[in-house]
């Protein structure tokens, strides 16, 4: 709730309390598809809010990697548009406990592409293929009694 007690309607305002509650030093900014984002360098996390309809907003976690790159989500929810700014930013500091803050942190792998073969290591064909020529090189030198040029 606003406020006012009015539902609240506007995610710029909500990710501005949001972000106050959550960090001292804080961005909060707009994606292209709508989404906002509200980050902190200092705490190395990020939160980002979507509307999820008219009446639920989607709140995803994750973490700011060396360089000020985001990881992908690692942690997600649905939280009432209708809550106030204390309940969501109870339910993003439980999404943050999830996430892991050490460095050697891992994104998820990433789904094979379907009708996609995995490549195939072909170095030892072109070894091979090498081994062989210089092997006929050697042999027509040594039977032939050295280079002869005409």
């Amino acid at each position: 709730m606003a406020t006012d007690g009015r539902p609240r309607t506007d995610l710029r305002q909500l990710a501005g309390e949001l972000a106050a509650t959550l960090w001292r030093d804080h961005t909060v900014y707009r994606e292209r598809g709508g989404t906002l984002v509200v980050r902190s360098e200092r705490a190395g996390r990020w939160i980002s809010l979507t509307s999820a309809g008219t009446d639920a907003v989607r709140v995803r976690a994750g973490r700011v990697l060396d360089g000020g790159t985001t990881a992908p989500a690692r942690a997600e929810a649905s939280v009432p548009r209708a809550a106030d700014a204390a309940a969501l930013a109870a339910c993003c500091r439980a999404l943050l406990a999830e996430i892991p803050a050490s460095a050697d942190f891992e994104p998820l792998p990433r789904p094979a592409r379907r009708g996609s073969r995995p490549k195939k290591d072909r170095s030892w064909l072109v070894t091979t293929a090498v081994v062989i020529v210089m092997t006929l090189l050697v042999v027509a030198y040594v039977q032939g009694g050295g280079w002869h040029v005409r």
